[in-house]
């Protein structure tokens, strides 16, 4: 057998189970929205979660415990990270162009004016510029952590990972509230549909971050990082950054300019 530098994947049953769990997710949500109860809901996000777990363990295996994750796999995978977040770039610019597109030349049916008439806009000064506020935080615990990992200063990458995690739970609650309390509805006419699609799938990908560096969290925990191999946690990071970045979009663009 000739000797070569990349990780040739086992056979995995995760990306079958992981589609099934998002058809079962997908279908489960759109059952409640009509009534329908929670039960597909709930089990879906039971298989997601699963899949997540046993995934998760399968590769922090291979990248610690049976040295699969070379450097050429290393550069591969930051590749990876790096195109997928540039595709992500491009879904959220997708919500930005339906914003702007709507706002910069309010039709008739909206009253000429945005917001649109009838609708009570939430006030940028008061809970959006506080999980402003977090978020940015958020970003400075986690360079933090990261710079603490680099000087292997283990203590400090557990304090720093142990707030950032906090500091996203605390934005997810405070997001939580701002939409109970919104005066206006997903169903408010563009305005709502907009604000509510692009900060709430801004919302899930902190719940996604959150998971992210909760993982990486328990790996710190577990002594998984090295100063010279911490991959995984520099994707997060990233990931991190890029969650920080657009809600600076969303805040500027939506909350303040928009309202």
């Amino acid at each position: 057998m000739v000797r070569q530098p990349f990780h040739l994947v086992e056979p995995s049953p995760w990306p079958l189970t992981g589609s099934i769990g998002a058809l079962t997710l997908t279908g489960g949500l759109a059952a409640w929205f009509h009534g329908h109860g929670m039960t597909i809901l709930q089990l879906g996000i039971l298989i997601v979660a699963l899949t997540m777990i046993q995934w998760w363990r399968d590769v922090v295996r291979e990248a610690t415990f049976m040295g699969h994750h070379t450097t050429v796999v290393s550069k591969g995978l930051r590749w990876g990270m790096a195109l997928f977040i540039v595709s992500e770039i491009c879904f959220f610019f997708a919500f930005f162009w339906a914003f702007f597109h709507s706002s910069l030349a309010p039709t008739p049916e909206l009253g000429c004016t945005w917001p649109p008439t009838g609708i009570y806009p939430l006030n940028p000064f008061s809970v959006p510029l506080l999980n402003t506020a977090v978020l940015l935080a958020s970003g400075v615990t986690v360079t933090w952590a990261h710079h603490s990992i680099i000087e292997n200063n283990k203590l400090e990458v557990k304090q720093a990972l142990s707030l950032t995690v906090m500091l996203g739970a605390y934005f997810t609650y405070l997001q939580a509230g701002e939409y109970i309390e919104a005066p206006f509805t997903i169903a408010d006419s563009v305005y709502g549909t907009t604000f509510f699609v692009a900060t709430g799938f801004h919302g899930l990908h902190v719940l996604v971050g959150s998971s992210f560096l909760l993982v990486c969290l328990w790996r710190a925990f577990s002594n998984h990082f090295s100063t010279g191999h911490h991959f995984g946690f520099e994707a997060a990071a990233w990931y991190w950054h890029f969650v920080d970045v657009v809600w600076i979009f969303l805040y500027l663009c939506i909350y303040w300019w928009g309202s």
